[in-house]
């Protein structure tokens, strides 16, 4: 065994493989206080109906979180700011929601793991400067075609709004996926390790 390998060895028997499991990921909050959180899966306000998040931080993977705030940077300039639904979500967590809703249209199967999981995705939508969410068409969570991309029997301001959303966010590398209007991956970080650590809550 190399002397490298040997100082990982001994690194990995003192702290343990949770403590790099967490070593890329970052608070979105830390490094941008303007983006708007409305963590769904802290609250029971989600398809679960109950909490299964210990508090509402939004935590990605570091290139993720960079990308995103400088979307909202963007998105600012227009009078708006970025509401984030949801983040980095624990394996442990996604098992659980397929538990529910074993459909992979809406939950990805736990068994290959998910965007989320990797710290690679975000769920989110757009306020104007009073906080009012601009008008998506249905609310998050919301099971049906109107959720759909591609379905365009809606309001021409509701499409508008899904399209500025989608613009702005494609041209940091995120990526929708046609049945969630909210749901989008960073692309360079799609092939990172899943993850299943917790993070702590405030004081």
């Amino acid at each position: 065994m190399s002397m490298i390998k040997q100082l990982n060895y001994v690194v990995l028997l003192s702290f343990g493989m949770s403590a790099f499991a967490n070593a890329d990921f970052v608070n979105v909050k830390t490094l941008d206080d303007s983006i708007v959180l409305d963590m769904k899966y802290a609250s029971s306000d989600n398809f679960l109906k109950q909490s299964v998040y210990p508090c509402g931080e939004c935590y990605l993977r570091q290139n993720t979180a960079k990308a995103l705030i400088k979307a909202n940077q963007e998105f600012q300039q227009l009078g708006y700011r970025i509401k984030v639904f949801d983040c980095y979500r624990p394996l442990s967590v996604q098992k659980k929601m397929w538990q529910i809703l074993p459909n992979s249209t809406y939950v990805a199967n736990p068994a290959k793991g998910s965007k989320h999981n990797r710290g690679a995705a975000v769920d989110l939508t757009l306020v104007d400067k009073q906080g009012k969410e601009l008008d998506m068409g249905t609310p998050f969570d919301f099971f049906g075609q109107k959720t759909h991309h591609s379905y365009r029997q809606l309001p021409k301001n509701v499409l508008a709004n899904r399209q500025l959303l989608k613009t702005i966010l494609a041209k940091y590398d995120f990526k929708p996926i046609n049945s969630e209007w909210w749901h989008y991956d960073y692309r360079p970080q799609a092939g990172a390790p899943i993850a299943d650590f917790v993070w702590q809550c405030p004081a």
